[in-house]
């Protein structure tokens, strides 16, 4: 059988920052919004006699987070089918912020639990975890708040309908690097900010559209600072920046401007759930 899933790319409407932890880890408290712009999967049999699964994804060079997901998921659910063969057509851009390798890691491991038959939601979350930390939040791509080192996801209501423009640079950033970036440049919030702030959005009260890393990022790649456009914020480590408007004719009508804008909406529940392919 062959299976399907959109893997939606995210951006960050707020990013909060804290002291990296005691493993090394930052903590954080970000709203996280899964948008229409998305990776599109297929899972199936591998063709050939091969012992292994495959992963193919044009354009894209090097390990693939993807490929250790259904590894992790054979590991840890003794899923015993034969050989698979995932292929992933990339929309999200590469290394940019928007949580494009994570989205495939997160749609892989639904792939593989409806290829499996089910697994419990769980058990894909413990391994989402060992993953990456935007791979949790996007198991169920919608609005979410993110917390503690990306192993915490609070599912947030479903906004009403609103506009992205979204500029892609022909830049790739490295995370870890962005946040070394951050760890010198940058003030921490507290632990008492980053409790508030959880609380808060909880309560219904959204943290400030800020991203933490943003200056970490523009510092490591000053062709940010040309790409910010009104209103623009960068998403996640970057180097992507992103504005959101109140209706998606507005943000068209910005984008008209911006050199290089890709028009998006916020993605709707159920978007990344597999299907036949």
């Amino acid at each position: 059988m062959k299976l399907a899933a959109l893997a939606p790319g995210k951006v960050n409407l707020s990013l909060l920052v804290g002291a990296p932890r005691a493993d090394g880890l930052h903590p954080l408290v970000s709203v996280v919004q899964a948008v229409s712009l998305a990776d599109e999967l297929t899972l199936e049999p591998a063709p050939g006699d091969g012992d292994s699964d495959e992963v193919v994804c044009p354009g894209v060079e090097g390990p693939n987070l993807a490929a250790r997901a259904l590894r992790l998921f054979r590991e840890a659910t003794g899923w015993d089918a034969p050989a698979q063969r995932l292929e992933i057509v990339k929309r999200v851009p590469v290394a940019a912020g928007m949580g494009g390798g994570s989205a495939d890691a997160a749609a892989a491991l639904r792939l593989a639990a409806r290829a499996a038959g089910g697994a419990p939601p769980e058990l894909l979350h413990e391994l989402a975890v060992q993953l990456g930390a935007d791979v949790p939040s996007q198991l169920e791509p919608g609005r979410v708040l993110m917390t503690g080192a990306g192993e915490r996801v609070d599912r947030l209501p479903e906004p009403e309908p609103f506009g992205l423009v979204i500029v892609p640079l022909p830049h790739a950033l490295s995370t870890p690097g962005v946040y070394a970036a951050f760890d010198r440049l940058s003030t921490p919030r507290t632990p008492d900010e980053l409790d508030h702030a959880r609380a808060a959005a909880l309560a219904g009260a959204l943290p400030p559209p800020v991203n933490d890393l943003q200056d970490a990022a523009r510092e490591l790649c000053p062709a940010i600072g040309d790409a910010l456009f009104p209103g623009a914020m960068v998403s996640g480590s970057g180097p992507t920046v992103f504005a959101t408007y109140p209706t998606i004719e507005a943000a068209r009508s910005a984008a008209r401007n911006i050199p290089g804008a890709i028009v998006a909406l916020p993605a709707p529940l159920g978007y990344g759930e597999v299907g036949s392919g």
